[in-house]
């Protein structure tokens, strides 16, 4: 199992409730938001997949600069998603914890 870690600064903090979306399952992935003291957005990854931070990197980033995200701990538990099914989940996650119904 690889654990990976981001760091992200200079997001918008907007205090929610924490909120997980997604599944475990083959092919897919959990997302939990949970709101912190911190101004980060701090991300964690737990996959089984090797060897791929460059794309993680790359698709958080991208992720980031859409949602301004701050003040949160994003925990992603994957199972092998693609980029894009990442890319759905995290945006289905904000709108989620931000108050909209993405389900």
């Amino acid at each position: 199992m690889e654990h990976l870690s981001f760091t992200y600064e200079g997001g918008n903090s907007d205090p929610h409730d924490a909120i997980v979306v997604g599944v475990v399952a083959s092919g897919n992935l959990e997302v939990m938001i949970e709101p912190t003291q911190d101004p980060a957005c701090r991300i964690t990854i737990d996959t089984p997949a090797r060897g791929f931070d460059d794309v993680w990197a790359a698709v958080l980033g991208d992720f980031f600069e859409r949602s301004k995200l701050g003040g949160v701990r994003i925990s992603i538990n994957d199972v092998g998603a693609t980029p894009a099914v990442v890319s759905l989940r995290l945006d289905q996650a904000v709108e989620t914890f931000r108050g909209g119904d993405a389900t």
